[in-house]
């Protein structure tokens, strides 16, 4: 796998609940996704604009680069320093860019003792975060070990689901907690696995840190030489809980997100003010008092804005609802509806039905995604089981396309700013 090709964790789990679902949610890819790929589309366009004409832009939800001291050599590696030229180059305030080489040299005088192989490493002055990775050996057998490092703003949703553990219904997994530490960093310890529906049980083992200056850094181990296609070559990844939250909290890391200098281009506070996101426990609430009196409401969760799922039985089995409510998408409607039903209201209504997309077992998914007229998307869909990575428990879902539909395009959803 290319340096071009690594994947870095920070991404994956912004964009999906801890690596393949995000920070918490993982969006089907039919329904929900198609959405967020025009909303990317329409993000970029709209930040394109801020920075050319001085239109409102939006903030995108991402992390910064870093900036990497070299580490030192020497049997334990703990020790690290910057160069000269790095130095003065900091008194400059210009901090200097670091090769992805370096950054793999760090990582590697950081580890115990081993062999080393299959590095990869991409630099500060690269368009994307930097990052450094190697297969280590220890003797008992090679797995990959990787390093991301980046910023995130202080005190807000995504500085919190940085280090929340993930909601079972996405993502299974062994053991998960978040702690304190004394300086008042989040630290997260998981230990879950590459693939959700386990199809291969290959062990991802993650520890995300979060300062209270928003420095951020995320390590990751795997019990194979590559993070997927690989067999599996050790029982568990090489480093115990306490070695992972080490390396993670090792004083080198945040020292070199302080010397990160700002990105290029980068747009006004004024401009990058995030467009409206409805509430997502006031969605979740909404939608367990839309759903019929006839099905019971096992367990329900979502994210801070936008979505929501409820896990329903009606006494054949367990079915899980999920629903995103977003505003201000008409300049996407064309892409994503087409030649969908209009109401009188000028309201998009489309519909769907098909097989589930996380490749469980006997899965149903059934859609339906509406548009208001003033660009508000509902878009609601159910399941035939009570997860989406877990094999159907039920013929179909516990509700109808009708209520389905009812529900998305209830006037309740108009009231939520």
């Amino acid at each position: 796998m290319s340096v071009d090709q690594h994947s870095d964790p920070f991404e994956e789990r912004l964009s999906s609940a801890l690596h393949d679902t995000g920070n918490a949610f993982e969006a089907d890819r039919g329904a929900l996704t198609d959405g967020g790929q025009a909303r990317g589309r329409r993000m970029r366009v709209r930040r394109r604009a801020a920075v050319l004409g001085g239109a409102a832009g939006i903030a995108l939800v991402g992390v910064g680069g870093a900036l990497l001291v070299p580490g030192g050599g020497g049997e334990s590696g703990r020790a690290s320093a910057a160069s000269g030229a790095e130095v003065t180059a900091a008194a400059q305030g210009t901090p200097a860019p670091v090769s992805g080489e370096e950054l793999i040299r760090t990582l590697k005088g950081l580890l115990p003792d081993g062999e080393f192989s299959g590095e990869q490493g991409r630099g500060t002055d690269a368009a994307f975060e930097p990052f450094a990775q190697v297969v280590y050996d220890d003797g008992k057998g090679p797995a990959v070990v990787s390093v991301s490092l980046g910023r995130v703003e202080p005190g807000t949703s995504q500085a919190r689901q940085a280090t929340r553990c993930p909601d079972k219904v996405f993502t299974p997994y062994d053991s998960c907690a978040t702690s304190t530490l004394a300086d008042g960093s989040k630290l997260m310890l998981f230990k879950g696995y590459e693939y959700p529906d386990r199809r291969v049980d290959t062990k991802w083992w993650n520890a995300v840190l979060v300062t209270p200056q928003g420095q951020q850094i995320s390590v990751s181990e795997w019990n194979s030489a590559a993070e997927k296609d690989a067999p599996i070559s050790r029982p568990t990844p090489p480093l115990s809980a306490s070695q992972l939250k080490e390396l993670a909290t090792a004083p080198q890391w945040r020292s070199v997100v302080d010397a990160l200098p700002e990105r290029a281009g980068k747009p006004s506070a004024e401009s990058s003010a995030p467009p409206p996101r409805a509430d997502g426990p006031v969605i979740r609430e909404t939608l367990a008092e839309l759903v019929p009196d006839r099905v019971e409401v096992v367990s329900k969760g979502g994210q801070d804005s936008e979505y929501a799922y409820l896990v329903l039985d009606d006494g054949k089995g367990k079915s899980f609802v999920q629903i995103n409510v977003q505003h201000d998408m008409l300049d996407v409607a064309d892409q994503l509806y087409g030649s969908a039903e209009t109401l009188d209201d000028g309201t998009l209504v489309a519909t769907r039905q098909g097989p589930g997309e996380k490749g469980a077992a006997g899965v149903v998914m059934w859609t339906v995604d509406t548009m208001r007229a003033d660009g508000r998307r509902v878009v609601i869909s159910a399941f035939n089981t009570g997860a989406q990575h877990e094999d159907a428990t039920r013929d179909a879902p516990a509700l109808s396309m009708e209520e389905l539909r009812a529900i998305a395009l209830s006037p309740r959803w108009d009231d939520l700013t």
